[in-house]
């Protein structure tokens, strides 16, 4: 099949813009034009690309495409940069989208990158360890910090490390909630922070000490913040031990002996077609990773 490269980005617009008008805007056309250009592609393939929903959504084929058309663009950006170098970041700077957990965002993987910044526009799409995977999937991500092992299709993987957890609560909270220790009983009802809805390591954290029972929760879904309300006596939370190095103040363990503790490994995926830009941002995180991950 001859793939139409105009086609290919008028999909790639939609789906980033949500809506053809939007999409007609990013790419300098008519809204007719674009519409025309996506029936031809749909023609092409055989199969309907787009759901006609606000904001628009890729179909099951649309996704297998929308992939397709993103790897297309990565791959004329960095030959762009290759054969037209300009000064002072001209318009042919590739870019790279990655799928990034907030804990590695907010610890390590920020300054490992830094030093491509000046080549490689990097566009962070922040998710849970246990779904940056499905930013692969859909064709949204280039690469992915994530908590499966196994590879999505067309990718490779490689094994980085893992980021140890330990459980925190500020000195005050302690003494309220855990007057007589940090027992099942008490920890069945001390409040907890969570990230999010899909940040199940507290809960997993309880479970494995035996905790039956839902204690409550509060919601804090940035992890600068959810330190902060750790040491603010929200509640109790696991934090990362890059980040409880620096921002320990205040916070004590409640397990000082250290055993109670939760390892998150993390694995890189990326797309098994190679770019410069994107091979590029593998070798920086595999590099920190070996000086910061365990």
């Amino acid at each position: 099949m001859d793939w139409d490269l105009p086609q290919l980005r008028a999909l790639a617009a939609a789906v980033e813009a949500g809506s053809l008008d939007a999409a007609a805007r990013a790419l300098h056309l008519t809204p007719s034009a674009v519409s025309q250009r996506l029936k031809a592609l749909e023609q092409q393939v055989g199969a309907v690309l787009l759901q006609r929903t606000r904001p628009v959504r890729p179909t099951e084929a649309g996704v297998a495409v929308l992939r397709l058309a993103r790897e297309i663009e990565a791959l004329t950006a960095d030959a762009q940069r290759t054969l037209s170098p300009a000064p002072d970041g001209g318009p042919a700077w590739p870019r790279v989208r990655l799928a990034v957990n907030a804990d590695s965002l907010a610890t390590w993987v920020l300054p490992a990158l830094a030093p491509l910044a000046a080549d490689v526009l990097i566009e962070f799409l922040r998710e849970d360890q246990d779904r940056t995977a499905d930013l692969l999937r859909d064709g949204t991500a280039m690469g992915a910090l994530t908590s499966q092992a196994a590879p999505v299709q067309g990718c490779t993987v490689e094994a980085l490390g893992t980021m140890r957890y330990h459980p925190l609560a500020s000195a005050a909270f302690v003494r309220r909630w855990f007057p007589d220790g940090v027992t099942p009983a008490a920890l069945a009802v001390a409040p907890m922070v969570v990230f999010d809805d899909a940040d199940a390591l507290q809960h997993e954290a309880l479970r494995r000490r035996g905790v039956d029972g839902e204690p409550p929760f509060h919601v804090v879904p940035a992890s600068a913040q959810f330190a902060d309300a750790v040491r603010l006596g929200y509640g109790w939370g696991m934090l990362p031990e890059l980040q409880v190095d620096a921002e320990a103040e205040g916070l004590v363990r409640l397990d000082p002996t250290g055993a109670w503790r939760e390892d998150v490994p993390l694995f890189w995926q990326q797309w098994s077609l190679h770019t410069p830009s994107l091979d590029a941002v593998a070798d920086a995180l595999r590099t920190a990773a070996r000086a910061h991950l365990r």
